[in-house]
């Protein structure tokens, strides 16, 4: 016995320190524990709220697109050669055949301003001789025409009753008349082609002039050209496609195009109006309505994306075709209707509900909703106004954390009576 005795004494001589800083660690510890508990145990929970309030709310479906290239025509060369002159600069307006520029045109211009002029020379002959047939077989009709008449008034034919009328001796001048005619009603089909391949010729005619007029009323922007500059072949390599001189603004409201989900796509009917931004624009908003909607939609990689045009109520220069645009489309409205912020609303097995703070407890309600907005919602009944409703929780104790449900722990729900 007194030897253990003296072992034991022994051991606690030579681990003294561990022993002690074990036992300021174990009491510190326990300390740290004790104060966690005591200050849980003392936290009590703290609720963001808002009052349920009556106001107005707008449903609406959110889509992005860009702005078409509307109201707006080309003023378009084929012509190559030195710009001479120019008549015209950005924001001045002109009538339609004002001039804008003048091109002093170089061999292949020339070339071609000189075929063109042959070629439309062609089509006005190949009109006259079409009216100058036209007029023969005109005479042809006439004649064939007397003669049936007066076989058909004669005493052998006049009986409209009368068998004569049944012989070829009278069917073949009939015959002949009625095919003068389809000859004469034809070469009028003959003559509109005629003159559409004469309006073709004369257009292609000035698209090689040396003169490039307005092909419109309107503001000219975006003249790119200036005097001394090549045009035409010498500066892009190719003789025979268009090149854009001058665009020419007409009047009328910018149009925009957006595109539309599968789900948002069925809510959208022409006539609802829209506010729209632009993101070159963002310290103004416009409006408009929708003026058409593709329902057969574009399917890409999968998505199927269905574009709707809307109209805006008004212009602004700044608009420019292709810019990015975001727009709200106004499904529905309600005025002096119930609300809520949308984050109060939650929902579980079909159901939506709410939390409402009554003498600091928190009550969980049924509701039916409404319209929802990007942050509220419309509550339809459940409620009343001034109704303090839970939107989040900035603290809570141990025992509340777990339970966010509307159910407890037996699947009973607790939800306050309604009123």
């Amino acid at each position: 016995m007194v030897k253990i005795f003296k072992t034991l004494i022994g051991f606690y001589q030579k681990h003294t320190k561990k022993v002690i800083i074990a036992f300021v660690l174990l009491i510190v510890i326990i300390g740290l524990i004790v104060f966690q508990l005591r200050k849980n145990a003392k936290q009590e929970v703290q609720y963001q709220t808002n009052k349920a309030e009556k106001g107005m709310i707008v449903s609406s479906v959110s889509a992005s697109g860009q702005v078409l290239t509307v109201n707006i025509m080309n003023a378009n060369t084929k012509a190559s050669g030195i710009v001479k002159n120019v008549y015209v600069q950005d924001g001045d307006y002109v009538n339609k055949g004002d001039n804008i520029l003048e091109i002093d045109l170089d061999f292949q211009g020339e070339q071609k301003n000189t075929q063109a002029w042959a070629s439309y020379l062609s089509a006005k002959n190949t009109l006259e001789s079409a009216k100058a047939t036209q007029y023969s077989l005109q005479a042809e009709m006439f004649g064939k025409w007397d003669t049936f008449k007066k076989l058909a008034e004669s005493d052998l034919y006049k009986d409209t009753n009368s068998d004569n009328r049944n012989l070829p001796e009278f069917h073949i001048p009939e015959k002949e008349w009625l095919a003068a005619e389809a000859k004469y009603k034809n070469q009028e089909a003959v003559i509109n082609q005629a003159q559409v391949a004469l309006n073709s010729a004369w257009l292609s005619y000035k698209l090689t002039s040396s003169l490039i007029t307005a092909p419109t009323n309107g503001t000219i922007t975006s003249l790119i050209y200036a005097e001394g500059m090549n045009i035409g072949s010498l500066d892009t390599g190719s003789t025979e496609s268009n090149q854009t001189v001058a665009t020419i603004k007409t009047e009328g409201m910018p149009i925009i195009s957006v595109n539309l989900s599968e789900i948002d796509v069925s809510q959208v009917q022409l006539g609802q109006k829209a506010t729209v931004t632009l993101d070159s624009i963002p310290d103004k908003t416009f409006t408009g309505k929708v003026i058409g909607v593709d329902r057969i939609g574009q399917t890409t990689s999968g998505v199927t994306q269905y574009p709707a045009i809307i109209q805006l109520d008004s212009s602004a220069p700044e608009i420019l075709p292709n810019m990015t645009v975001s727009a709200n489309i106004v499904i529905n409205r309600e005025d002096n209707v119930l609300l809520v912020p949308s984050a109060a609303v939650q929902n579980q097995d079909g159901q939506d509900y709410v939390q409402l703070l009554v003498d600091n407890q928190a009550q969980y309600v049924l509701v039916e909703t409404g319209l929802v907005s990007d942050t509220q919602t419309e509550i339809v009944s459940g409620l009343s106004e001034g109704d303090l409703v839970i939107t989040g929780t900035i603290s809570q104790t141990n025992s509340s954390q777990g339970n966010t449900s509307p159910f407890n722990t037996s699947g009973t729900r607790f939800f306050r009576a309604p009123r």
